[in-house]
């Protein structure tokens, strides 16, 4: 996989693995991570980011519960084909989604405003996870971006 890079924040009141389950949906979603993308193992993945292997295999369970990856032994762990658009979005889960996202925000010491554009980004396909370099933020790690295994 390369491209996008995910990152954790520990000073965050999300925990990690909701963090990289959040990041990788966001990113599988928006196309930016296609159907058929190779991820790289957990351990890989947990070593890049600077957490424990059960952390990524949570995030991974879940993102495979909601079927946007399938893991197959020996073929690895790739982004699954996107289901059909629903008709409308749930009105509870979106209302829970933004939510949890104001929480962190928050958090971040985020106005408003600034809440508001990270949003309008996001729905547009930009902002910092659009890009492949690791310079905008102050944790280290090189996410899902290094590396195959």
């Amino acid at each position: 996989m390369s491209g996008p890079v995910v990152r954790v924040d520990g000073a965050s009141p999300v925990p990690p693995y909701e963090q990289i389950r959040t990041q990788l949906a966001g990113l599988i979603s928006t196309g930016r991570l296609p159907e058929g993308e190779r991820l790289p193992t957990v351990r890989r993945l947990a070593a890049d980011l600077g957490v424990a292997a059960g952390t990524v295999a949570r995030a991974y369970r879940e993102l495979e519960a909601a079927s946007l990856i399938r893991a197959r032994r020996g073929a690895g762990t790739r982004v699954a084909p996107l289901p059909a658009p629903a008709s409308a979005p749930d009105p509870a889960r979106l209302a829970h989604l933004a939510r949890r996202f104001v929480l962190e925000a928050r958090g971040l010491g985020a106005d408003e405003e600034t809440a508001l554009k990270a949003v309008r980004d996001a729905l547009r396909g930009q902002g910092p996870w659009s890009q492949s370099s690791g310079s905008s933020s102050g944790h280290s790690g090189s996410g899902p971006s290094s590396g195959h295994s």
